[in-house]
């Protein structure tokens, strides 16, 4: 575990001393406090229909994306019974972690300098995906790009999804924000 006290992660340097100072002159800010920031990243891994029938692969996801995470993930519940899958109201189907800080700046470094370059046949993230509000959400169909994890011991291959909420006003301000951290996404 990162003691923020003590440590400060290279990326969140970089913001405070030059992505920061970039951003307020390109986006024609008037102040430092008004420049777009990442506030959390939220990482969900869905068990699927196979956590019906063996609770064991819940656990698995948890411990994988605690590996990737670098904190403890907690696990989602299903809300509602749905006979078709023989889900019950209260099983675990999933798990999720939400990172700040200094974990949120370790992820997001290794994230853009490790993990999406080695996608299979990447091509970069897709520019259509932000929502509106300045957030990116996108999936990964393997969780085995992460050098945390080790493939001998990979039972079953997770996807998952990765939520980035931002504090931008808008999605052009995200997009130069996301840029500025070297996020590899595609020309409009």
């Amino acid at each position: 575990m990162v003691d923020s006290v003590s440590y400060t992660p290279r990326l969140q340097q970089k913001y405070k001393d030059v992505i920061q100072k970039e951003l307020l002159g390109n986006l024609k800010l008037n102040n430092i406090f008004e420049v777009p920031k990442i506030s959390k990243i939220v990482i969900n891994i869905g068990a699927g229909s196979q956590s019906v029938s063996d609770s064991k692969k819940v656990n698995d996801a948890v411990s994988a994306l605690e590996l990737i995470a670098g904190q403890k993930p907690i696990k989602t519940i299903a809300k509602k019974a749905i006979a078709g899958f023989k889900l019950r109201e209260g099983m675990a189907v999933g798990a999720k972690v939400t990172l700040r800080k200094a974990v949120m700046y370790e992820f997001i470094d290794r994230l853009v300098n490790i993990a999406l370059p080695r996608v299979r046949d990447f091509d970069g993230l897709n520019p259509k995906s932000f929502d509106g509000n300045g957030n990116y959400a996108f999936g990964i169909k393997e969780h085995l790009i992460f050098p945390e994890i080790n493939y001998e011991s990979v039972s079953e291959i997770w996807g998952m999804d990765i939520i980035v909420n931002t504090t931008a006003k808008n999605d052009d301000e995200a997009l130069a924000l996301l840029q500025s951290f070297n996020f590899p996404i595609r020309k409009r």
